[in-house]
């Protein structure tokens, strides 16, 4: 930040003719500029002097407490991000979570969702792009009422693009399975998601008739990281690995 000097030449007392004069030194706000601009006479008042000086004070006050507090926060996200990290990770995308897990998990995404600086992520670009599901409490994703071995092992990704509000579903191994769906803003953090398009072992095609419906409402958003709930009070915790990715039309 520049700093500037200013000398002001003042009397002494009142019906004298000596004069004293008095520098201060001032950071370049636009408060201190207005001063060091201003012609000062030898009869300025001390006091309107001061009254300017301290408002630079207090301007620069509330700069140094907003960027505090903008640093603060930034930590405390990312201290956030490393306890979210360390406690999803032996939990399977949370199919090998119990209660106690659970409830640890909801905890950390309220902390998430209370710093949440996207206040319309349906507007964001920050959205698009391919995300990978790190956690669930959703069974139909889950599916842990089958055997392990029938269950989505590798990983399980989702592309948004808000752009053509269009969204994808990708399971990877052993099925390979990808549901596309149409997304309908119902206000700029939520929207209805209508599947119109399903394919088995990414080849086979099968179309939708109206049967895959939902809810998914936005309640994190960064560079990183997202958290969404759906309509039936399912978490989901995602991160990003492609920004670029583009969903099918």
């Amino acid at each position: 930040m520049a700093v500037s000097s200013i000398t002001i030449t003042l009397p002494t007392q009142p019906n004298t003719h000596k004069q004293q004069q008095c520098s201060f030194t001032l950071s370049s706000s636009p408060n201190a500029t207005a001063i060091s601009a201003t012609h000062i006479s030898p009869s300025t008042n001390y006091f309107i002097v001061k009254a300017k000086i301290r408002d630079s004070l207090k301007w620069r006050t509330r700069a140094s407490s907003f960027i505090s507090g903008f640093f603060t926060k930034e930590k405390d996200i990312q201290t956030l991000k490393e306890d979210l990290y360390d406690t999803i990770k032996p939990l399977d995308r949370g199919a090998q979570a119990t209660p106690e897990d659970q409830d640890r998990v909801e905890q950390i995404a309220r902390k998430f969702e209370a710093l949440n600086k996207i206040k319309d992520p349906l507007k964001s670009n920050l959205l698009n792009g391919k995300w990978e599901l790190m956690y669930t409490t959703s069974q139909s994703l889950l599916q842990t009422q089958r055997p392990k071995f029938l269950r989505p092992n590798g990983k399980i990704y989702q592309g948004i693009n808000v752009d053509t509000l269009r969204a994808q579903n990708l399971e990877t191994w052993p099925f390979f399975n990808q549901a596309t769906a149409n997304l309908v803003p119902l206000n700029s953090r939520k929207v209805a998601v209508k599947f119109d398009s399903f394919k088995i072992a990414s080849l086979i095609p099968i179309k939708s008739r109206g049967s895959g419906r939902g809810q998914l409402e936005i309640t994190y958003l960064d560079e990183e990281l997202r958290i969404s709930r759906g309509n039936r009070e399912n978490l989901f915790i995602l991160k990003m690995v492609d920004p670029l990715y583009r969903v099918p039309l």
